[in-house]
């Protein structure tokens, strides 16, 4: 079994002769207690192209000291990674290795390097005695595990990990003290990244040229949306809050990228791309579909009086909810443990290693990215006209489902021009991103719908009062008509001229 902790630290350079500061008059700070020395010996794993050290992913076999085990350790901001464990054992845990699965694929891991570190371990603890900080002073030697010859490395650094929970801003305090001692911050993001530095084992950089033509702002925005989609993919097996959304989210920008910019690049190469990224925002859509209406369907009940809870609705909704979402998350995990899921990983970094752009993808952006917004633009504009022409009802909302497509479209193409573009792509995009709003909710309540319809029937067949359900598919149904007599101003505003025009030739 795996476990996680957030991990907040610093790094700072050292010497053998560097000594700490009084860390015991650092405000918040009770007592500094000396817990010894530890011996901790680590071994680093990735693959023979470091494909886990280009994407700042640390995998490690460690033993010695009180954390022995498997370390795999995911990035989540400067200073912040995430650190799941699990047990010592002499292969790498299947936990461990599905997390990485959509980074390494079909390539073996195996060791690269061999971190031996005599620790010096202090805690920082208030007046209750709880831990503040753990300050860490390391002696480290560092052998390289591949290639003919195995060069070393020695340095000595100190480390300041947050205790759990506690505030980050008591990391500035003790960096004052350190910057008052003459301590520096160290250059190196992780031993891992110094150790490969200083025994010539560096990962690959993938150049990033400046962009200069609209081929190039498009190059740098789909590079962006594929990292986004690998970051995600871990974040989907841990099951975290939004993962599935926000990994779906990176599919659906770069296939909107293909459509809306499809006159810069080689449509025989992107098209086959979307529909393999279609296919899996709609396996992932399945997990997010299911939270979302849970979600909306739970803020229902909560909004209602206890007098109008008739029933056990709030059991029946868990036990709906549970026969649904678990087939879901099988299904996604299933989707990226596929061959298929590895196939599309496999065809974007082909895609951006040799990017097929076309002639107009050497024009200017200045030219070429409005005009392909202006394209989808029209077309949004012809669905919601169409959807405003129609009576309420069934026809009306297929329509308006249509319309908040194109919207999230034309947003994406917005999203996409901002670096190029600037402001003026930036509140376009914005404004666009009110109407998918709106659109989007009259949706999610016509799929309230259906379900409160379904939840009624259920309990009405167990002899259980359907009310509940059908005053929750009423206040449904007044949503949905609310945001009907809203889209008229709300597309108004989003369409201003003045505001397109803005955008450029």
């Amino acid at each position: 079994m795996a476990d996680t902790k957030r991990e907040i630290e610093r790094k700072y350079e050292a010497t053998p002769d560097t000594r700490l500061p009084d860390l015991s008059r650092v405000t918040g700070v009770s007592a500094v207690l000396d817990l010894g020395t530890a011996e901790l010996d680590a071994v680093y794993h990735d693959t023979a192209d470091l494909r886990l050290a280009a994407a700042s992913i640390t995998l490690r076999r460690r033993t010695g000291g009180g954390d022995a085990g498997w370390h795999l350790k995911l990035p989540v901001a400067p200073g912040v990674r995430d650190e799941i464990t699990a047990p010592l054992s002499d292969s790498l845990p299947r936990a461990l290795a599905a997390l990485v699965r959509a980074r390494v694929r079909g390539a073996g891991i195996g060791p690269v390097v061999r971190l031996r570190s005599s620790r010096a371990v202090h805690h920082l603890v208030d007046a209750d005695g709880t831990l503040l900080a753990e300050v860490s002073r390391d002696a480290v030697r560092a052998e390289r595990l591949t290639g003919p010859d195995r060069p070393t490395a020695a340095w000595d650094e100190i480390e300041i990990e947050l205790g759990d929970d506690r505030d980050p801003a008591f990391l500035d305090l003790v960096a004052r003290k350190f910057r008052k001692a003459g301590i520096q911050p160290s250059a190196a993001p992780s031993k891992l990244a110094r150790a490969l530095a200083e025994t010539g084992l560096e990962p690959p950089v993938r150049p990033t040229p400046e962009p200069h033509d609209a081929g190039g702002h498009l190059l740098a925005y789909l590079r962006e949306q594929s990292e986004a989609l690998l970051s995600h993919d871990p974040a989907v097996r841990r099951d975290l809050p939004d993962s599935v959304h926000q990994m779906r989210v990176a599919t659906r920008r770069l296939r909107s990228a293909f459509r809306s910019y499809r006159r810069l690049l080689d449509r025989s190469v992107t098209d086959p791309i979307g529909e393999e990224l279609k296919w899996l925002a709609g396996e992932l859509g399945v997990a997010r579909d299911q939270e979302v209406l849970t979600e909306r369907l739970r803020a229902g009940l909560d909004a209602l009086p206890r007098t109008l809870l008739l029933g056990p609705v709030r059991g029946r909704l868990r036990i709906w909810s549970a026969a649904h979402g678990s087939g879901a998350r099988r299904r996604a995990l299933t989707t990226l443990d596929s061959r298929r899921y590895r196939a599309l990983l496999d065809s974007l970094d082909a895609l951006l290693a040799d990017p097929p752009l076309l002639k107009p993808a050497g024009a200017p952006a200045e030219r070429a990215l409005p005009r392909a917004i202006r394209k989808d633009f029209d077309r949004l504009a012809a669905r919601i006209d169409h959807a405003l022409a129609l009576p309420p009802g069934p026809d009306r909302d297929l329509a308006m489902h249509d319309a908040r497509k194109a919207a999230k479209r034309v947003r994406y193409a917005g999203e996409a021009a901002v670096p190029a573009l600037g402001k003026p792509a930036k509140r376009f995009a914005r404004r666009m991103k009110s109407v998918q709003s709106l659109l989007g909710d009259h949706q999610d309540s016509v799929v309230a719908r259906d379900t409160l319809r379904d939840l009624g029937i259920q309990s009405h067949a167990a002899g259980e009062s359907a009310f509940t359900w059908g005053l929750l598919h009423a206040r449904e149904q007044s949503a949905a008509d609310a945001r009907e007599a809203e889209l008229p101003a709300t597309w108004s505003r989003a369409a201003d001229p003045a505001l397109r025009a803005a955008l450029g030739e």
